[in-house]
């Protein structure tokens, strides 16, 4: 019987302990539903009393004028008009001269002679360096002396043909001599003027590599050449924009090293594109000028679409909310000037300005003081 008493009391103990967890749970549930009604009804109180104070808040501006003066945020506004706005892609470049050419020797042989330094201005078949001809010219001054005595018989068979006199066999071989000579001299004057190394173009020596007593070679670099008068731009675009460029859009190119901005046209666009880059090739055509330098780099800004009547907003003005691209005008309601907030779509950025969707011409855009505001703020302007 004792153990039975036993048993009892601790069943009774368990009942009473697990009823009490049962108790606590269902008062945590309630407990919790209660704070999320609780929450739900203070939302719903604080935008009642929300509505109710600009309801206020207008009736007194209304009533008061000169204190919403003094509550209104100051800005400044500038009125949106249509205007030119131009879609560009920039890309980074490097000047080239269309003549940069490394000048080499026709003729192998020691050099004899170097005629100019490096800096010197040149003209096109100008003779920059020699290379030894001096047996070519002996061969030229042998040739000279025979041609002169073919010649000399020639004319002499000849008038005796003339005459009726000797046989023709006779005046075809003194002619058939002298018109070979006449074609080897002229084969050898050709000779020794390949042992002159010449400028192919007007331009100024870039580099002389070559020196008096060195054994050229023909190929081997001697001197190089560049046209500064004939320059121009090269550079890598991306493939995005293979049908936006063509031949004969403007290009803005920005020399860095010279701080200097040149306006050109675009007169070559690649057909290709690059396998490894995605890119293709965009050349434009440089005035010359005595500071531009082959090799420098520059900044290119193609211009590949122009708007004439486009809206355009400094881009500092647009505002992301809630990932909605916005900006604030200046409007007229219920007597005074208020914010209001406009969406719009961007449909490019240039020169600090961003081409807008989604306003019109003479919207008051709010250009100082936008920060912070929201629809409906009085303003002042």
């Amino acid at each position: 019987m004792k153990t039975i008493d036993m048993n009892t009391s601790i069943y009774s103990r368990l009942s009473a302990i697990a009823l009490a967890a049962v108790m606590v749970a269902c008062s945590a549930t309630s407990a919790d539903k209660d704070k999320k009604a609780r929450l739900e009804k203070l939302k719903t109180e604080q935008a009642s009393l929300g509505k109710e104070i600009k309801k206020l808040e207008a009736e007194i501006a209304k009533e008061n004028p000169s204190e919403a003066v003094v509550k209104a945020k100051e800005v400044v506004v500038k009125e949106l008009q249509p205007s030119r706005f131009e879609h560009f892609v920039q890309t980074q470049g490097m000047i080239e001269s269309m003549e940069n050419i490394q000048v080499s020797a026709k003729m192998p042989g020691v050099v004899t002679e170097v005629f100019v330094q490096e800096g010197q201005d040149v003209r096109k078949g100008q003779v920059l360096a020699q290379v030894d001809n001096s047996l070519v010219v002996r061969n030229i001054e042998e040739l000279k002396a025979s041609l002169e005595l073919s010649r000399t018989v020639y004319e002499r068979q000849k008038n005796l043909w003339d005459q009726k006199i000797g046989t023709e066999v006779q005046y075809l071989q003194a002619k058939n001599n002298k018109e070979g000579l006449e074609k080897r001299l002229a084969m050898m004057n050709e000779q020794n003027d390949q042992t002159r190394i010449k400028s192919p173009i007007n331009g100024v020596v870039d580099q002389v590599t070559v020196r008096i007593g060195q054994n050229i070679m023909p190929g081997a670099p001697a001197v190089r050449v560049v046209n500064n008068t004939d320059l121009k731009v090269k550079a890598q675009v991306s493939e995005a924009y293979v049908l936006n460029i063509k031949k004969g859009d403007k290009v803005m190119i920005t020399v860095p090293d010279l701080k200097k901005d040149i306006e050109a046209k675009v007169t070559f666009v690649g057909r290709s594109i690059d396998q490894l880059s995605r890119t293709f090739t965009v050349e434009a055509k440089l005035n010359g000028a005595q500071d531009l330098r082959a090799n420098m780099s520059a900044v290119l800004k193609v211009v590949y679409k122009s708007v004439p009547d486009a809206l355009a907003v400094p881009v500092n003005v647009v505002q992301e909310v809630s990932n909605e691209k916005i900006v604030y005008v200046a409007q007229e309601r219920d007597g005074h000037t208020v914010a209001a907030k406009k969406a719009v779509v961007v449909d490019g950025v240039f020169d600090g300005k961003a081409q807008v969707q989604g306003l019109s011409a003479g919207d008051k855009i709010i250009t100082v003081g936008y920060q912070g505001l929201s629809d409906g703020v009085i303003i002042k302007i």
